[in-house]
């Protein structure tokens, strides 16, 4: 099993938005969505999460090698957001 890491970027972050610790693991291994980015050649995952009073999709985006994954950041994704980055083509649904 590869080993998981928060990056320092991502838990600035968790601290700046006030988010859960553990969001950006359960949305790594839960998401109801996951991308590649072919603009930065990063893996994103989507999912749900309450946030300010409502629920929002927030994307966390990380990196895979053999040996380690990466979370390297997290932040809402506006419906608008998503929907631009998939019909412009810079959002490839992975399996």
């Amino acid at each position: 099993m590869r080993e998981i890491i928060y990056s320092r970027h991502l838990k600035e972050r968790l601290e700046l938005r006030e988010l859960p610790y553990d969001l950006p693991l359960q949305i790594y291994e839960r998401p109801t969505e996951r991308y590649r980015d072919l603009a930065t050649k990063l893996s994103v995952a989507i999912g749900k999460s309450a946030y300010r009073g409502r629920i929002r999709e927030f994307a966390v985006v990380y990196r895979e090698t053999d040996d380690v994954i990466t979370l390297i950041t997290i932040h809402p994704v506006k419906p608008r957001q998503k929907l631009s980055r998939l019909r412009q083509g810079r959002w490839q649904p992975l399996p």
